[in-house]
């Protein structure tokens, strides 16, 4: 495959700062948060403004920017220092907004913040020798923590609807997991593919790269849609 990810711009530029933010990803994963703020019995919109661009800041640039530099997966130009740069100033911008919220709204949202500051490089850079680094923990990271962030933004407490939505969150999230890792293989890793499939009629298909892909990329795509219309739908239900 010519793209290592179906959002993956041509390389070079001010393209190469696009493709790292990881688009549909970052917008499928804000998403969460606003999915958590919209469950509580009252919105701020402030307050889910501020949620929103911390993990914006946190995942959305930083997280991207350490998984670029752990190996070049987008295979991107940005040199090693803008992406340490890049990463830095990100999380920490985060973690200064959740420190912030926490002395604003509620304390609880400390450990959260905390959690968030370590997982976010403990997984991209595979601390740990990895054992971060798996399904289960980028879905409790990326799914779970932004929706009950989200939500005890709001609350200052979690309730059976936050840990219900959380399941959902984490479910979805490994359901991304599961679909974009023999993907992400053929992209980056493969170098030719062959075979046949032979129907039941005798008949033949080719089997390539695009075979392959085909199937997880547009079921990535949808789905990411998915969640950005369902954020949507929220906030033009609590503010509209």
């Amino acid at each position: 495959m010519s793209r290592p990810a179906f959002y993956a711009l041509s390389p070079g530029g001010w393209r190469d700062y696009v493709t790292v933010l990881h688009p549909p990803y970052t917008l499928w994963h804000l998403s969460y948060v606003v999915v958590g703020a919209c469950l509580a019995p009252h919105v701020s919109g402030t307050r889910l403004a501020v949620t929103v661009a911390a993990f914006a800041l946190a995942v959305g640039i930083g997280a991207h920017a350490l998984d670029e530099l752990n190996g070049r997966p987008l295979q991107t130009r940005i040199p090693d220092g803008v992406l340490v740069g890049l990463a830095a100033v990100s999380i920490g911008a985060a973690a200064v907004i959740g420190v912030w919220a926490a002395f604003a709204w509620t304390p609880w949202l400390l450990p959260l913040v905390a959690f968030g500051a370590f997982v976010v490089c403990a997984y991209n850079l595979e601390w740990l020798g990895g054992r971060l680094h798996t399904d289960l923990w980028f879905a409790l990271s990326w799914g779970a923590l932004p929706l009950l962030t989200g939500y005890l933004a709001q609350t200052g407490r979690l309730r059976s609807e936050a840990l219900l939505a959380a399941v959902f969150a984490t479910l979805a999230s490994l359901a991304q997991r599961r679909l974009s890792t023999d993907v992400r293989k053929v992209r980056r890793r493969v170098a030719t593919v062959s075979g046949t499939i032979e129907l039941r009629d005798g008949t033949t298909e080719p089997v390539t790269a695009a075979t392959l892909v085909g199937a997880p990329d547009a079921a990535l795509q949808l789905l990411s849609g998915a969640m950005v219309a369902l954020a949507a739908a929220l906030i033009v239900l609590r503010f509209g």
